[in-house]
């Protein structure tokens, strides 16, 4: 290979400076990163893979293009840090998706975010249930953070020395006002039945309801539009 030493300095010099300008930058963990660091991420090792594969373009190019890449970015991270107004622009903001256990559907869909989405975030922070928690912040990196209501807070039943309760997992019967008809199938209910839990709680028909969810021996969750 004619090209092979080329290729290997390029390499080299490439790998060394995508390690220095990661260590400029100081993301040291990938839930550090926002969007617009994970795109820019993305171009930058794009820059140099696609110069150690262009036959007319050397080291003293990718060095061109790496220093003002990681120079557009140390200048954007110095603007976040010094201008706090900049910072909703280039890294976006938190946003509240539950209040006061109340889901919060214009955050949601300004955030583009579904209820299977939240549902799946909640779980992955131990809440398998919208009633469980207070406060839901949907991070800028995408991660959510939870307030959970002080009942289902600690201390646990262990601590209290209080016998175990039989476990029971919620189930999501509307959503967005739509039946999940093989959730209420598993539940063995029918949709007159679901009619009638709604109208106990003074809703006037399914369409009306944002999001419903069945926990056994427990009332019926529900929250309207």
């Amino acid at each position: 290979m004619e090209n092979a030493v080329p290729i290997l300095v390029e390499t080299l010099f490439g790998f060394i400076a995508l390690f220095a300008i990661t260590k400029i930058l100081g993301k040291t963990q990938i839930s550090q990163l926002t969007p617009f660091d994970f795109i820019s991420g993305i171009i930058f090792g794009e820059i140099v893979g696609g110069t150690i594969y262009d036959g007319k373009a050397g080291v003293a190019q990718m060095a061109y293009a790496v220093f003002l890449w990681g120079l557009l970015l140390y200048i954007t991270e110095w603007m976040t840090q010094r201008f706090k107004r900049t910072r909703t622009l280039l890294e976006g903001k938190p946003a509240i998706v539950i209040h006061k256990g109340y889901l919060q559907r214009e955050a949601m869909k300004k955030n583009k975010l579904d209820l299977n989405q939240l549902l799946h975030l909640l779980r992955s922070k131990g809440a398998f249930s919208v009633r469980e928690v207070d406060y839901a912040v949907l991070e800028s990196d995408g991660t959510i953070s939870i307030l959970k209501k002080t009942l289902n807070q600690s201390p646990t039943r262990q601590d209290l020395n209080l016998m175990a309760q039989r476990i029971s997992l919620p189930v999501t019967l509307i959503d967005d006002g739509e039946i999940i008809e093989d959730n209420l199938k598993e539940i063995k209910q029918d949709r007159q039945w679901l009619e009638n839990e709604l109208k106990k709680q003074k809703v006037n028909g399914i369409r009306d309801v944002f999001y419903a969810e069945y926990k056994e021996g427990e009332a019926l969750f529900v929250q309207t539009f």
